[in-house]
């Protein structure tokens, strides 16, 4: 990989794990002193499953954007996705700030819609860019897709 390509690499990491570092910086405290006393769906997953699980993701959203940053961006659709990747972490990021730190299911909720359809969104358009990175994108998808019923029935049960 020549010297460009891993620059795009780091940044593409740096930043996608510090949405999540953003993100853990509202949740940690939350979950002891908020979230443990909120009624939870019987299909809630352990809360230490979500800190490995979002590593993972945010590992496989670098590598999905620097896949397609890799491709070039002189191409107006590349450019136009690669744009909305970033738009999307945004909306990533901001849901653990709304969620847990303003301990808001219903703000969570608007934003964690949003952002599913980004997702679906990023999916089949870096599917048609690079197969690679849409296929990468599919469990994050995934997960998104079970986060967002769940924090659909916290807001319902609370």
């Amino acid at each position: 990989m020549n010297k460009r390509n891993v620059i795009r690499f780091l940044i593409s990491l740096i930043l996608c794990q510090g949405a999540g570092i953003v993100g853990s910086l509202f949740t940690v405290p939350a979950i002891k002193n908020w979230y443990v006393f909120l009624q939870k769906p019987s299909f809630s997953p352990p809360n230490w499953l979500f800190g490995p699980a979002w590593t993972i993701l945010y590992l496989l959203m670098a590598i999905s954007i620097f896949l397609i940053w890799k491709t070039g961006l002189a191409d107006r659709k590349t450019k136009t996705v690669f744009r909305l990747f970033w738009i999307h972490l945004f909306f990533n990021a901001i849901w653990s700030i709304l969620f847990f730190g303003l301990e808001s299911p219903l703000l969570g909720l608007f934003d964690i819609i949003i952002l599913w359809v980004m997702i679906g969104i990023l999916t089949f358009q870096f599917f048609k860019i690079k197969k690679l990175a849409g296929i990468l994108f599919i469990p994050y998808w995934l997960w998104v897709s079970f986060a967002t019923i769940l924090n659909f029935f916290v807001y319902k049960l609370n």
